[in-house]
């Protein structure tokens, strides 16, 4: 009867709000994370983070980035870095220092944001697809010999 209709992308089957992975507290970790899936980091990790799903930052959680690329965020630790998603959450305990670029956001009291919220009607995050796709007619490593009319 009540059906929620959302102006985003498809997330390739994926469920947006389903955690797949998680860093557990008292690990600490530096690098890159991408993907598909949900993420739920509970430690420390320093690095940029871009995921088709949810990225949850739990109350212990401590993150370093330049920047956080997701469908759905939601801080209950502390962020340092820039925020794009389409939906951003920072709960009572979370803590944020940076900007944030949104079509959805909410706060709970208490929630500390350092930073610009730019709410946005349409979000494009610039996901670059996993699997390049090849052109016909133009195989791989041959050359193309172009005519001239004259």
């Amino acid at each position: 009867m009540f059906r929620r209709t959302t102006d985003r992308p498809s997330l390739s089957g994926q469920a947006p709000d389903r955690v797949d992975s998680v860093l557990g507290s008292g690990i600490t970790w530096q690098g890159q994370i991408s993907g598909t899936g949900g993420v739920r980091i509970d430690g420390a990790f320093d690095g940029d983070i871009a995921v088709h799903g949810i990225v949850v930052i739990g109350e212990q959680g401590r993150v370093t980035c330049k920047q956080i690329k997701a469908a759905t965020v939601v801080v209950s630790g502390s962020l340092k870095g820039d925020v794009t998603a389409y939906k951003v959450e920072i709960t009572e305990s979370g803590r944020v220092w940076g900007d944030v670029i949104t079509t959805s956001f909410s706060t709970e009291e208490g929630a500390f944001l350092r930073g610009n919220i730019t709410m946005e009607d349409q979000l494009d995050l610039g996901f670059v697809e996993e699997t390049p796709v090849e052109s016909e007619g133009d195989p791989e490593g041959e050359e193309v010999e172009q005519k001239e009319d004259t």
